[in-house]
């Protein structure tokens, strides 16, 4: 990683060009610029994550870290290839006026004729797609579960923005329950009449796996609590008797339903390099998740 101090999209942009010719590689096979939008706290941790999800798609990755939007304009970046990355890096932190601007110092440094995603790692604005860095990107990823106070709150004000493009990685999450229930539905074709979720109390999951319910079985669907971790249970009521996935523990789970023996299904909660990961594989609209946003809206009315 070369540093460089005071410096501007210009020099960062021939940093790029200088630490490939160094590799012996004019040219690197990346697919899209990933924007991670991130405090000074949190940079090492997502950072790590974007490294791992760049191994799935091969990446131009720019971390920016907003700083004291006071005093003098200041551009400081570390710059490089290699160590563990698919393609190039550049952590820019930005201070004084240019943190009001920073989409002048990103907008240069994204690849020409490809996909732009952007991700927030904790606090993310209300509306992305408003956000001057969020209006670069055709992908805009937030994650509810991980902003430093009221995560339901977080997950309702995303939905009430939603735009084609955007995702949070509290909808990424129930990706293996919502699996598991469709599959169960398609092994067993039952009228469900009820359903219920039982998740901590804070689970912004939770309540989009209860609206999905919801919008797709068109039943009365109930959130109860627990303590966690996560997501504890979910149940589907029918005629002929429950269907129901259960894990207390957070990594195995037991699928029960009607005339069939109790069996264990591998369910562990995911880390955020994998859900960055598969977030990354689409970057058209989520029609899904627009459908279960609508519908989690309409519940809280």
């Amino acid at each position: 990683m070369i540093e460089l101090i005071d410096t501007n999209a210009a020099g960062i942009a021939a940093e790029f060009v200088a630490s490939r010719l160094r590799a012996g590689s004019p040219a690197m096979s990346m697919v899209m610029t990933l924007v991670v939008v991130v405090d000074e706290d949190d940079a090492q941790e997502a950072m790590a994550a974007a490294r791992q999800a760049s191994h799935e798609h091969p990446a131009r990755v720019l971390g920016v870290i907003l700083g004291d939007a006071r005093g003098d304009s200041h551009i400081n970046a570390q710059v490089g290839t290699g160590a563990g990355w698919t393609g190039e890096t550049a952590l820019i932190r930005l201070k004084g006026e240019v943190v009001r601007h920073a989409e002048s110092v990103v907008l240069p440094l994204l690849l020409p004729d490809s996909p732009v995603a952007i991700w927030w790692p904790s606090d993310a604005p209300e509306d992305p797609v408003d956000d001057p860095l969020g209006r670069l990107a055709q992908r805009r990823i937030t994650d509810a579960a991980a902003v430093s106070r009221g995560k339901r709150r977080a997950i309702h004000a995303q939905c009430t923005t939603y735009h084609p493009g955007n995702s949070d990685l509290a909808w990424t999450r129930i990706t293996p329950w919502r699996a598991l229930l469709a599959a169960a539905l398609d092994q067993q074709p039952l009228r469900v009449t009820a359903a219920s979720v039982t998740a901590e109390r804070i689970s912004p999951s939770a309540d989009l796996l209860v609206a999905w319910l919801a919008d797709r079985l068109k039943v009365k669907v109930d959130r109860k609590n627990s303590g966690g971790p996560g997501i504890t249970e979910a149940r589907l009521e029918t005629k002929e008797g429950p269907i129901v996935i259960s894990r207390p523990d957070g990594r195995l789970a037991t699928f029960s339903s009607p005339d069939r023996p109790d069996r264990p299904v591998a369910l562990k909660r995911r880390q955020v390099p994998e859900l960055l990961a598969e977030e990354l594989r689409r970057l058209d609209e989520d029609d899904v998740y627009a459908a279960t946003a609508r519908k989690l809206l309409k519940l809280e009315r």
